[in-house]
């Protein structure tokens, strides 16, 4: 797993520290990015997101790291779903049903009220907003104070949370008309929502984070029941596709999250299928034995040639255990295989880079500016593209894409310094030179 880009959860997992640790969290928050998790989750939501007339290519599904339930949309076209959503799914369509709802806030425009705030923020400012929000909802009435967060009391509490009970039965009957239109069942967010009522009488704060943010009624409970009771597509099972993602989405989430020793015990040696092996490879490299890890990641590989993933970790198994230049083969099979993942194109970028060749540190800078066109919220691939940038010569362009940076993660003196910096280095009216002030523009509209 990787700490601010320093290491992936296959693939190039990022987990970001949060600023603020709040009530509700014993420390910071973390967010996940996994190249493999989230291609099978955009591949389970595109029916959906058809059906809601939104562009899956356009969608951004973020991970978050609780065990609690909750999941929100929040900074455009961005669906953050925690970890617990996931792992306590019994079927694809649970899952399915809750990001569906989500949608339907996309789809409503229900965000607006929100977007102000967020304009600038980054990934991790946005999810401490809503995790401070949260926190602060569930401390009210207690002899505690609230989270220390970001305006909680001001922007988050008043801005973004609460969905009013009527967005979110706007956002219910949405959800329900893109999975008839997709052909899927209501099962899964009625037995979702059932889980919740289940919680209704805790106190806030040992609620999940999901009911404070998303009221719940029996009004919707017994809508979304009446649906499911009357839609031709109740009874429609999961794809066999589906479950078996599912299966390996749990299986690498849970390895890379729960102790080794945990991981292990689920998945024992006598258990050969593909996710247990995949699981205890996992467990092995982060004790971390490379002895263990790497024959069972090989037989993987052996036995699917054309799974991408696979190469992916034990492309991060050797880089992490600094063997650079045996990282760079099966990093380079991993994007030949997904050729439009750039995620995989960042982490065989960092291995690139760290093997300081200058033909190679070449090959880095391209291969991140063609990843930071759609992920440009991406600080540490800004980091990388500015080192890459300092090792080749350009300065300029080190300074630009370190502005990049501080833009992304809403650092509005360093973005403007560097800005700053990067005109006086690049040529006057260019691409770049423009983009610089750009940024400086941009800048400015920060709030401090």
């Amino acid at each position: 797993m990787m700490a601010a880009r320093a290491s992936p959860l296959a693939a190039t997992i990022a987990l970001v520290m949060l600023l603020a640790s709040t009530q509700t969290a014993a420390g910071a928050e973390t967010y996940i990015r996994d190249t493999e998790i989230e291609a099978d989750i955009q591949v389970m939501m595109t029916p959906v997101w058809k059906a809601a007339g939104l562009d899956p290519i356009a969608l951004h599904i973020y991970l978050i790291q609780d065990k609690q339930l909750n999941a929100f949309v929040a900074g455009g076209q961005n669906e953050f779903i925690n970890t617990g959503v996931i792992l306590r799914a019994k079927t694809p369509n649970q899952l399915i049903g809750v990001l569906a709802h989500e949608t339907g806030h996309i789809a409503g425009g229900h965000l607006t009220r929100f977007q102000d705030a967020v304009r600038n923020a980054s990934i991790e400012g946005i999810i401490a907003m809503v995790v401070g929000a949260a926190a602060a909802v569930a401390s009210k009435g207690s002899s505690e104070s609230g989270a220390a967060m970001l305006p909680a009391e001001g922007v988050a509490q008043r801005a973004f949370l609460q969905y009013s009970v009527g967005q979110e039965a706007a956002a219910d009957q949405a959800a329900l008309s893109f999975l008839d239109r997709s052909g899927q069942s209501a099962r899964g967010l009625l037995e979702f929502f059932q889980v919740l009522q289940g919680e209704e009488l805790l106190s806030g704060m040992r609620q999940d984070p999901y009911l404070r943010s998303h009221p719940l009624t029996s009004q919707r409970i017994d809508y979304v029941r009446h649906h499911v009771e009357h839609s031709r597509y109740s009874d429609v099972p999961d794809t066999e596709a589906n479950i078996d993602r599912l299966k390996r989405i749990k299986a690498k989430l849970d390895a890379f999250i729960s102790p080794p020793s945990s991981t292990l015990a689920a998945y024992p040696e006598k258990d050969q299928s593909v996710v247990a092996r995949y699981a205890r490879a996992i467990a092995y490299y982060r004790i971390p034995q490379l002895d263990k890890a790497l024959p069972i990641i090989d037989g993987l590989i052996r036995d699917f040639p054309k799974d991408p993933y696979f190469r992916e970790l034990k492309g991060q198994m050797l880089f992490e255990n600094g063997r650079i230049a045996d990282a760079i083969p099966p990093y380079e099979e991993a994007i030949r295989l997904a050729p439009g993942a750039p995620l995989l194109r960042i982490s065989l970028a960092q291995a690139w880079i760290e093997a300081n060749d200058p033909a190679m540190n070449k090959r880095a800078i391209a291969y991140l500016n063609d990843a930071l066109r759609t992920e440009d919220k991406e600080t540490g691939a800004w980091r990388l593209l500015a080192t890459a940038y300092g090792r080749d010569n350009q300065m300029g362009m080190a300074a630009l894409a370190l502005a990049e940076e501080a833009l992304s993660a809403g650092k509005k003196k360093v973005a403007q310094q560097q800005a700053i910096r990067a005109k006086q280095l690049l040529t006057k009216n260019s691409v770049a030179y423009n983009r610089a002030e750009n940024i400086h523009r941009q800048a400015g509209e920060i709030e401090d």
